[in-house]
């Protein structure tokens, strides 16, 4: 599961299942903790009127832009806004967001979902559109849907930037094993 799973940013218009969402998100909770202190919390998103909101507030794929951005008809359907309460931890949360989002996208995978993990958003709009208090930092937001696309990896030669071909295939360049593997010394 984890060798098959690619970032995915064109998504079939079906609409999540009942519970899906929940079950990410429960997912998402019972990743590891850093002291144990649980900072984060989720709003999810899967009405598609705030959903339209939401994408206008997220940057996509920047190595390949604007060809990375979803276009009409192929965006997510459903979103998870991942939390961070700053009264709970202000820093180094990054790891358990980390964990958190990991937990959630190999869950998504094994619901037959594509997802995208983006750190990239106008943070403002997006606090004021979901009402998030201030006390919340808005790490990642995690775009979800049926995939519309087959992203491959390759090796990576030259550069780590992804690119699509003339058919419009995504390819992801990816350092082998023996380039990152180390066994007692380096």
């Amino acid at each position: 599961m984890i060798a098959e799973r690619r970032t995915i940013r064109r998504f079939k218009q079906d609409a999540l299942p009942a519970g899906v969402l929940t079950r990410l998100v429960n997912a998402g909770r019972l990743a590891p903790s850093g002291a144990n202190l649980q900072p984060l919390e989720f709003i999810c998103v899967d009405d598609p009127a705030v959903g339209r909101e939401v994408f206008k507030f997220l940057a996509w794929a920047g190595y390949i832009s604007p060809a990375g951005t979803p276009p009409e008809g192929k965006t997510p359907t459903a979103y998870i806004l991942v939390l961070v309460n700053t009264s709970v931890r202000k820093e180094n949360y990054q790891y358990d967001v980390g964990a958190s989002v990991e937990n959630m996208i190999l869950s998504a995978q094994a619901e037959g979902l594509g997802c995208c993990w983006i750190a990239s958003i106008n943070r403002p709009a997006l606090n004021a559109l979901a009402g998030i208090p201030a006390a919340y930092i808005v790490d990642a937001v995690l775009a979800l849907g049926y995939p519309d696309e087959s992203p491959v990896t390759e090796v990576l030669r030259d550069s780590c930037k992804y690119w699509k071909d003339a058919e419009g295939r995504l390819h992801v360049p990816k350092r082998g094993l023996e380039q990152v593997i180390h066994f007692n010394k380096f």
